[in-house]
């Protein structure tokens, strides 16, 4: 039996009873970072024989570990914090096993999605996890872009190094669009602020540390006082927006000359951009 264990985010005392009793019954522990797990396991008064399992030696691990699951032993996998699986190697055991046809239980735990999404007070009906937003600047626009156009409530990882960065490039792409920066969810230090791209970046102390989730509203009413409705068919701009657009001039461009001919908020017209742009 394979077992699927969220571990906590940052306070240990999140671990849950039924994630306790399977890392006791276990005969193995599969671990992102063995020193991380090692810790924990120490800290809930745990000895287990431990396994290294991450992205670079996933591949060489896997044939041995799925020979010791049909040989019946009980592998519990454990990731650095949270559901294993979710942006870390874990998915890829978890694939594996199922395509063995072996059992795979994946119990409930901590998870830093969910906490910052309900943390930041935007919609919860509808949301899309981003992962981690793209290093390359070109990546990163791209990405953006897609969360201006986007109607639900978008979550992504950042490290704190870039998130300065990210937020700067947020604020050229989504305007008063209203964020929230969670970090060091659940530890002693968390901290989530809430506001537009550029009054957070102004906020950031020179060194950011810590674990960061952002999460950002969904395009439409409530989203930030640039938020806007698709222009009306058949007007003007959005004619000429069209019209940029089929020629294949880059959404910015195009944003950029609506905005200087029409004279409405280069915020607003970058937004109407990718809102056509999306339906083309």
């Amino acid at each position: 039996m394979l077992s699927v264990c969220p571990t906590p985010i940052g306070n240990l005392g999140d671990i849950t009873l039924r994630v306790l009793e399977t890392l006791a019954a276990a005969d193995l522990v599969a671990a992102e970072d063995t020193r991380r797990a090692r810790k924990l396991l120490s800290h809930l008064q745990i000895s287990k024989p431990l396994v290294s399992f991450y992205e670079h030696n996933e591949l060489r691990r896997l044939p041995r570990l799925i020979e010791k699951l049909r040989a019946g032993d009980r592998i519990a996998l454990v990731s650095d914090a949270g559901m294993p699986g979710i942006c870390d190697p874990g998915y890829r055991l978890v694939k594996a096993a199922l395509d063995a046809g072996l059992p795979v239980e994946v119990l409930p735990g901590p998870s830093a999605i969910e906490t910052a999404l309900v943390s930041s007070g935007f919609a919860t009906d509808s949301f899309t996890f981003l992962g981690y937003v793209p290093r390359k600047k070109g990546d990163r626009e791209k990405t953006l872009e897609a969360v201006a156009a986007e109607p639900r409530t978008c979550i992504a990882f950042e490290s704190p190094h870039r998130l300065k960065t990210t937020l700067r490039a947020a604020d050229a792409v989504l305007g008063d669009r209203q964020i929230a920066v969670c970090r060091e969810i659940t530890k002693k230090f968390e901290e989530i602020t809430r506001g537009s791209a550029a009054a957070l970046a102004a906020g950031l102390p020179e060194r950011v540390r810590g674990e960061i989730v952002l999460v950002f509203a969904g395009a439409g009413p409530g989203a930030g006082a640039t938020a806007v409705s698709a222009p009306a068919a058949g007007t003007d701009v959005e004619q000429a927006l069209r019209q940029m657009l089929a020629a294949g001039l880059p959404a910015r461009q195009t944003a950029d000359l609506a905005a200087a001919l029409s004279g409405m908020p280069r915020n607003q017209a970058y937004q109407e951009t990718l809102m056509i742009k999306k339906k083309m």
